[in-house]
């Protein structure tokens, strides 16, 4: 089979290679699924910068989703079978055209749902639903800051806000960007690029603050939202795309210095929390609440209340366009590469 194999860390041309590889032999909880399409998410970029401390040791295959049909389970798997189009996670792997994985992280989709709208609500919905809904509860009428909302993740936690009737403040990075946020519905569409969002924030809200806001840049961009929270207020982090603007030997450490240090002293005495959201982690130590995740997101997919959107479709052989397509900051929704 043909895979995609990441061979060096740096710059999307020079990072990648295809390669003939053998087919994979799946066990008995296991499945082998032809691929369709693999999803292209931001640890798949960390990965390629070597950022990412969970990633294999080169070469290895990267990717997190894959959608496509069984081709053959293993002995113990009942509620997929052989023929079956479906949605899975892989823990790395799915840049290939086959992918062995545990049949509890394959869910079967529709003929005619698209795969980049399938591949979507892998990693980037089911970490939203997590966040949104799993991690904390929204509460109809709060006031909730989305960073990166025109990203994959962000995308979906706007969806997941509006349905709780939820005032949504999205940042972005663009005026192609603003426009798109406000046909998804969000109330204060923010452009980082122009303003200040933090200070225009604060001129709306006052002492009264945020109710909850979802990070993924991380570092100096986490204090600043922390800042905003008013009392009850929650934080959300789950990502930490500050890093990749820092040379990888101070890469980490300047990170932990951007985010701060925080006493729990004044997060009790503001009944505030702080919450990290890392789905490999939680797919390790509770695989049943990620197979949770995806089974919502597909069943609020199918019955129109969330709306992947897909910014993106790249042949595999454009595998290094994709990655610097999704570096640019141009990007909106879900990229994917296709088989």
């Amino acid at each position: 089979m043909k895979a995609i194999l990441l061979v060096r860390h740096g710059k999307a041309q020079d990072a990648f290679a295809i390669r003939e590889l053998p087919l994979p032999v799946p066990g008995p909880a296991q499945v082998l699924i032809r691929t369709e399409a693999s999803g292209l998410n931001f640890a798949d970029v960390m990965s390629r910068l070597g950022l990412y401390r969970d990633a294999p040791p080169l070469p290895f295959v990267p990717g997190y989703e894959a959608v496509g049909r069984v081709e053959a389970c293993g002995s113990e798997v009942r509620h997929v079978k052989k023929g079956d189009r479906v949605l899975a996670f892989t823990r790395f792997g799915a840049y290939a055209e086959y992918v062995c994985t545990d049949a509890r992280a394959a869910v079967s989709i529709p003929e005619d749902m698209p795969a980049g709208a399938a591949a979507a609500l892998g990693t980037q919905y089911c970490t939203a639903w997590y966040a949104a809904e799993e991690a904390l509860r929204l509460h109809e009428g709060e006031h909730v800051l989305v960073n990166a909302a025109a990203g994959g993740v962000g995308i979906a936690l706007v969806q997941l806000a509006k349905r709780r009737k939820c005032i949504v403040y999205g940042a972005c990075g663009s005026d192609e960007k603003i426009a798109f946020l406000k046909e998804l519905g969000v109330d204060h569409p923010l452009n980082y690029d122009k303003e200040d969002l933090y200070d225009t924030i604060r001129k709306i809200r006052g002492k009264r603050g945020l109710d909850v806001v979802f990070d993924s840049v991380g570092g100096s961009n986490f204090k600043k939202g922390y800042r905003l929270l008013g009392p009850g207020g929650r934080m959300v982090s789950y990502g930490a795309a500050e890093r990749v603007n820092s040379k990888k030997l101070f890469a980490t450490l300047r990170l932990a210095w951007n985010f701060g240090f925080f006493s729990p002293i004044p997060l009790l005495m503001r009944s505030q929390a702080l919450i990290g959201v890392n789905l490999l982690r939680i797919a390790d130590h509770k695989p049943e609440l990620i197979r949770r995740c995806l089974d919502q997101v597909v069943e609020l997919t199918l019955s129109g209340e969330l709306k992947p959107h897909v910014g993106g479709v790249f042949p595999y052989r454009q595998v290094a366009e994709a990655h610097t397509f999704f570096e640019s900051r141009k990007s909106m929704g879900k990229l994917i590469i296709t088989w």
